[in-house]
């Protein structure tokens, strides 16, 4: 998922430079080990750094990296979790301090700026590559060229109906944007909004208007184009009819699944993820792309997911052992059951298709993750600074400012 960032990309921007100027060689990892270790040297322990803090997914990811340590012949892995907001903030404090983790795993979007910053190890190093997967999740880790991370699973937005709801008001889901307003304007009524999104000021506020944005023909390099303006107008068109909640500028993806599963919001956008709390509240849902706003449009939404990644520690013997931790997390195996507990997509194509038979709730976002676009796919490591542009206009067109 991607609300994952505290520090700007002002702050990275300014910063990344210069805490990272001196990890390309000569410091120490986070075990203390000296960088003129031979690759041939025993390796007995690795760090690892994620943002998986809540359960089961923090549970779920140590006991895939304590299994891959023992097939490894890696003795103990020590898997350290910090809440997403703060990862970006704790790994430049490690690649200033030299105290950098044997594995990274990284928000897609952020793998540019990392890698950028000289604090990555290309895979290909290790005779790693990403053939057979998903275009999105290879661009998204793709830097000057060079592969920085493996993407073990990947997620991306929709629409998702309550069957019940619609069914009851005799309406389809919409396949439009006219459809879109004419059906939530109908489902509205009494403590029940039409529709529920995120509009919050943050990355996963921009993240949440991707959808209708690229959609409709608008593109992150011309923010002033009709085509974005067009987008930006159905989300303020929704609540201004009272179709959406004025909170919306508040909701996190999170609170707009909770309404959801509340009865307060009859669709909503969100991803694959809040699968399993719908099953859970058995809520009978179906899930759509999002709708195109011209006939001759094609649905287009963002990809998600994490990578996991071979900081630059300096030390040979880890950094080859941290490559075979990389590359098991990332097998047939772990991908197929790090989707069906994630509700993720596992990102080697022909998984997909074989996923998308073994568990038919989530055909839909398999479909779309296929074709899932990346959001550093044009602007590379500036993207942070396009998103903040992107949820602060929104904000500001949303609270009548």
């Amino acid at each position: 998922m991607i609300n994952k960032r505290l520090v700007t990309a002002a702050v990275m921007a300014t910063l990344v430079p210069l805490t990272l100027a001196a990890c390309g060689g000569g410091g120490s990892n986070s075990a203390g080990s000296n960088s003129s270790s031979s690759s041939s040297e025993t390796v007995d322990s690795l760090t690892v750094l994620d943002y998986y803090t809540d359960e089961p997914g923090k549970s779920n990811i140590d006991a895939q990296l304590q299994k891959c340590g023992t097939t490894i012949g890696v003795a103990k892995v020590d898997h350290q979790s910090v809440p997403g907001p703060t990862l970006i903030q704790k790994v430049l404090q490690q690649a200033s301090s030299k105290t950098l983790p044997d594995v990274l795993m990284l928000d897609n979007p952020d793998i540019q700026q990392i890698a950028e910053a000289g604090a990555l190890v290309p895979l290909g190093d290790f005779g790693i590559n990403a053939d057979g997967y998903a275009p999105g999740p290879v661009s998204a880790a793709t830097y000057d060229g060079q592969l920085y991370g493996l993407q073990p699973g990947a997620n991306t937005l929709a629409i998702f109906y309550n069957k019940d709801v619609l069914a009851k008001a005799g309406v389809q889901p919409p396949k439009t944007w006219a459809e879109l307003k004419a059906t939530a304007k109908k489902l509205t009524s009494g403590k029940q909004y039409g529709f529920a999104f995120n509009a919050t000021a943050d990355y996963e506020g921009a993240w949440q208007f991707l959808p209708p944005m690229w959609t409709n023909g608008g593109d992150e390099t011309d923010l002033k184009s009709p085509q974005v303006a067009g987008a930006l107008q159905l989300w303020k068109d929704l609540v201004d009819d009272g179709s959406v909640s004025k909170s919306a500028v508040n909701w996190k993806q999170s609170d707009v699944n909770d309404q959801f599963i509340a009865g307060k919001a009859a669709m909503m956008e969100n991803g694959p993820w809040q699968i399993p709390a719908l099953t859970k509240a058995k809520i009978n849902y179906g899930v759509v792309p999002f709708p195109v706003n011209t006939p001759d449009q094609k649905s287009v939404a963002p990809l998600g997911g994490e990578a996991w990644t071979v900081p630059e520690t300096g030390n040979d013997a880890k950094k080859a052992k941290a490559a075979e931790l990389v590359k098991c997390m990332n097998t047939d195996e772990n991908q197929m059951l790090r989707a069906k507990q994630g509700g993720l997509v596992p990102t080697k194509l022909a998984l997909a298709a074989e996923f998308k038979k073994e568990v038919p709730s989530m055909a839909g976002f398999t479909d779309a993750v296929a074709n899932a676009r990346a959001r550093t796919g044009k602007l590379g490591s500036k993207w942070p600074d396009t998103a903040k542009v992107i949820y602060t206009g929104m904000q500001l067109v949303l609270t009548g400012q």
